[in-house]
């Protein structure tokens, strides 16, 4: 029998993901639509909330709308599609009055709001909330979506997978909800709506060291890639520069902004490297700052090197970082006297599921949004502080999008089976879970890390190929749970990346493997299309290049 015999859920819009994209969408949708926002954890357990930095956008006399997209362009390695930077960068001042309006506290410099500069920026463009910035973002758009009575929000509900008319063998292919587990309770419950959007955040949780929040599973990646959309640039994998590196201190950032307030990284006995490996020092985009510590680390045997900005005023720090200055306190560090000990950790997904510019994917009714969306932008590498300004276009796109599409009122709802789990039983070997996490997280930094080499991913595939396996028979034959979900997609998305990976013959960007050191005189992107991959009835998702 199935685990609940509960009717469908009905919603105009279903949003997975509860961070800055799909909050922002959810409070752009007309206020007559039936909203269902889903968390799979708490609300404040998503990447949004750990976001230190800041928003890019052209907020100052001096700076320019070409120079924001030259600097994109230019730390996207020759990858980035330049219409989708042109409308990013363009939409990002009217986001950062949406915000303003909205209510969030952006720090102030007397009558002006403070700008930071960060790597690969050439002028002072990040407008940011002290060093709290995504946390100050996600508890103002949370707040007001609690008060809009069309939005239902469901924290600790994680969607498994999504449910097609081609699974319920019905003609013309979209998607018509998903099925969701209701951590809490243990069932699992369909939720039916005409307009499901995808905002559940990247894949860094593949990597053993990460600045991501646990939930960087790339579910939605996974989900989209099972029911039949194309996936795009996998391969390019951003590791942060910076992480604390302590044994207290899991997933802990050291901002971009450290380094562009003077923050001067450091060997073990003192001294300055950056300068060997770029002009722009410890300014220069994070995919070099990052090969270049990684770089010194093997060739000292060291465990970390250290970030230091001790020289600036103990005021000034404490003013502007005040999140990191506190935490380093507790671990015994104190910046305005001592270095940081840091590590480069995975950090960002530049690839994702194959969208338009309206979020739109492949398959009818499936939007995706934010960091777990392919659209041209960030392309071989993410300029800093980019990320949370696509979120909020992303999401303003995706709302105007479904605004205008009258399936939302007009569409057939058709039954849905419960959730069958006669022929399964509890599981009473959970370590395999456990053990498999674990295995798949360490050949995943080892071999398809920050330095990659045609042997070390051919050893990846193989790993990933027997591990695919034994999870499959795993999910077939026991109930499923939150961390069987999670690792049944990361084991998805590791495999999508070592494909990539594998196919690009070149170093370019965030993709540097020692047997093809230098960029291909082409540059294209790595796009994967499943087995049961189908064009569109009415609309066709172009890959970007």
């Amino acid at each position: 029998m199935s685990t609940t015999q509960s009717p469908p859920r009905d919603f105009d819009v279903l949003i997975i993901g509860s961070g800055a994209a799909g909050l922002t969408l959810a409070l752009q949708l007309p206020e007559h639509l039936k909203i269902a926002l889903l968390s799979k954890g708490s609300f404040e357990s998503g990447s949004t909330w750990l976001a230190q930095g800041g928003i890019a956008a052209v907020l100052e006399e001096g700076d320019s709308l070409e120079e924001h997209i030259r600097d994109t362009l230019t730390a996207g390695a020759d990858l980035s599609r330049p219409d989708a930077v042109a409308r990013m960068v363009e939409e990002g001042p009217e986001s950062i009055r949406w915000l303003i309006d909205q209510g969030v506290p952006f720090t102030r410099e007397g009558d002006h709001y403070h700008l930071t500069k960060e790597g690969g920026h050439s002028h002072r463009r990040i407008i940011h909330a002290t060093d709290a910035t995504g946390r100050a973002v996600h508890e103002t758009l949370l707040a007001r979506a609690q008060k809009a009575t069309n939005i239902t929000l469901l924290d600790r509900h994680v969607a498994i997978d999504l449910i097609t008319r081609r699974k319920l063998k019905l003609p013309h292919n979209r998607c018509i909800g998903a099925y969701v587990l209701d951590i809490r309770s243990g069932h699992i419950r369909a939720f039916r709506a005409p307009q499901v959007v995808l905002a559940t955040g990247g894949a860094a949780k593949a990597y053993l060291y990460t600045s991501n929040s646990d939930g960087s599973t790339g579910d939605g990646i996974a989900m989209a890639w099972r029911a039949g959309c194309r996936i795009a640039n996998m391969e390019f994998n951003q590791f942060h520069p910076t992480c604390l590196y302590h044994p207290q201190a899991k997933s802990f950032l050291i901002s971009e902004a450290v380094r562009g307030e003077g923050g001067k990284l450091l060997l073990p006995d003192g001294s300055r490297f950056m300068h060997h490996f770029d002009e722009r020092a410890e300014l220069a985009p994070r995919d070099i700052v990052a090969r270049a510590i990684d770089h010194e680390m093997k060739r000292l045997g060291c465990d970390c090197v250290y970030l230091d900005i001790s020289h600036r005023p103990a005021d000034f720090i404490r003013e502007h970082f005040p999140t990191i200055h506190q935490r380093c306190l507790e671990l015994g560090i104190d910046l305005t006297r001592d270095p940081i000990p840091v590590v480069p950790a995975a950090h960002y997904t530049c690839g994702g599921i194959v969208t338009g510019a309206d979020g739109k994917t492949d398959l009818a009714g499936l939007y995706a949004i934010g960091e777990t969306a392919f659209t041209g932008l960030h392309g071989a590498n993410r300029l800093a502080s980019n990320s949370l300004l696509e979120c909020i276009v992303s999401g303003r796109a995706a709302a105007r999008a479904i605004s205008q599409d009258t399936t939302t009122a007009q569409a057939e709802r058709p039954e849905i089976p419960g959730w069958d789990e006669s022929l399964v039983t509890d599981s009473d070997e959970d370590v395999i879970i456990s053990h498999n996490w674990d295995e798949l997280r360490r050949f995943m930094w080892d071999y398809v890390g920050i330095v990659r080499t045609d042997k070390r991913l051919a050893r990846a595939q193989h790993r990933i190929e027997l591990l695919l396996q034994e999870i499959s028979e795993y999910y077939s034959n026991y109930r499923v749970s939150s961390d069987l979900i999670e690792l049944r997609n990361l084991a998805t998305v590791a495999e999508l990346i070592i494909r990539s990976a594998i196919s690009r013959k070149e170093s370019r960007g965030l993709h540097y493997t020692l047997d093809y050191p230098a960029p291909a005189a082409e540059r294209s992107d790595t796009v994967l299309a499943p087995a049961n991959f189908q064009w569109p009835d009415a609309t066709r998702v172009e890959a970007p290049i």
